[in-house]
């Protein structure tokens, strides 16, 4: 979101970005553009999201903008309320198919709800964009409509690290389920190599437990939320990265994660899932091992990029490559181009 907010700003646009005030949040930081963040009293459930959108709702009948935008479905009400309120151009992006999530997509009532959400934003929306081909295929088939393909890309590095000794693996992102992690952490018991997790969320006490299960303390280290130069480091000197997914719902299969480029951007190879986004990705630029998130598919992964240096290095120089092609600064010109149109 700094890196949207800051491209429209840089563009010339006056740009507010709101968001919500968390126990373990990091103070903000100055931006070319004004923040915002709710403190809600409930922090999940049913209760937090009509808590959210109705702080939403107030905070726009005080403050007037010539558009709004909406990210996924969980802030679309507000956004679909006030543009059509104060008849003024929305933006719908679409980072998630949240119908399709894994917490939603076995809960029938649930995500009916979230589904007329999604299609209520669809139809509304002045402009519409998503994160994948899959996604913007499905979305574009769907409600019949147009649907711009915005990647969620890093800013592009220029440092070339070497791993540090001992090796690790690194993986960065929320501690959710569907996430790859518990056979990840499985599949350390026979990797000579520490694994870092980097992130917050629900799974976190559960993952730990593993780890003190398996005995495994000394190799599978906890981070917490880093700040995202602090990340950045740590990540280019690790030796490869973990994003796998479980297929759990459309949004998952259909995903294309801000990891996998924050890893090539790093100039590290990765165990990825093969599903179609980094199957078709990989193809461009072959910078990862694909691995389905089983205990024995990710150990073999994460070995071959220990002891096959002459792999290794190859991943790494196609990294080194891709980075200069998948980048935000090139997908960062085309949401301005689409902003510009409005």
């Amino acid at each position: 979101m700094r890196r949207i907010a800051g491209t429209l700003a840089a563009a010339g646009y006056q740009v507010t970005l709101l968001g919500r005030q968390l126990p373990a949040s990091t103070p903000l930081e100055e931006q070319p553009f004004k923040q915002h963040r709710f403190t809600c009293f409930f922090l999940k459930g049913p209760g937090f999201y009509l808590e959210y959108n109705l702080r939403l709702l107030f905070w726009f009948m005080r403050h007037p903008f010539d558009l709004y935008g909406a990210i996924d479905a969980d802030t679309a009400l507000a956004g679909i309320f006030t543009s059509w309120w104060r008849r003024k151009p929305l933006v719908y992006d679409a980072h998630e198919f949240f119908q399709e999530l894994p917490e939603v997509v076995h809960r029938p009532l649930v995500r009916k709800l979230w589904a007329w959400v999604e299609d209520l934003a669809f139809k509304r929306a002045t402009l519409a964009y998503t994160v994948s081909v899959s996604l913007q295929e499905y979305f574009q088939q769907k409600y019949q409509r147009p649907v711009a393909l915005i990647r969620n890309m890093p800013l592009r590095q220029t440092a070339h690290s070497k791993p540090k000794t001992p090796p690790f693996f690194i993986y960065q992102g929320s501690l959710n389920v569907g996430r790859g992690l518990e056979c990840t952490i499985e599949a350390m018991q026979h990797v000579p190599a520490q694994l870092v997790i980097c992130g917050e969320g629900p799974l976190k006490a559960q993952l730990q437990n593993l780890t003190y299960r398996l005995g495994l303390e000394q190799k599978v280290l906890f981070k917490g939320n880093l700040a995202p130069a602090a990340l950045v480091q740590l990540t280019a000197s690790a030796l490869g990265g973990v994003m796998l997914l479980e297929k759990m719902g459309l949004s998952y299969y259909y995903s294309l994660a801000n990891k996998f480029f924050d890893y090539v951007q790093a100039g590290i190879p990765q165990v990825c899932v093969p599903f179609p986004e980094y199957r078709l990705l990989n193809a461009q630029y072959e910078v990862a091992l694909m691995a389905q998130p089983q205990v024995q598919d990710v150990q073999d992964a994460m070995l071959k990029l220990l002891q096959d240096a002459e792999l290794y290095g190859r991943l790494r120089e196609n990294c080194l490559l891709a980075r200069q092609e998948w980048c935000w600064e090139k997908e960062g010109q085309r949401l301005v181009e689409l902003y510009n149109k409005l």
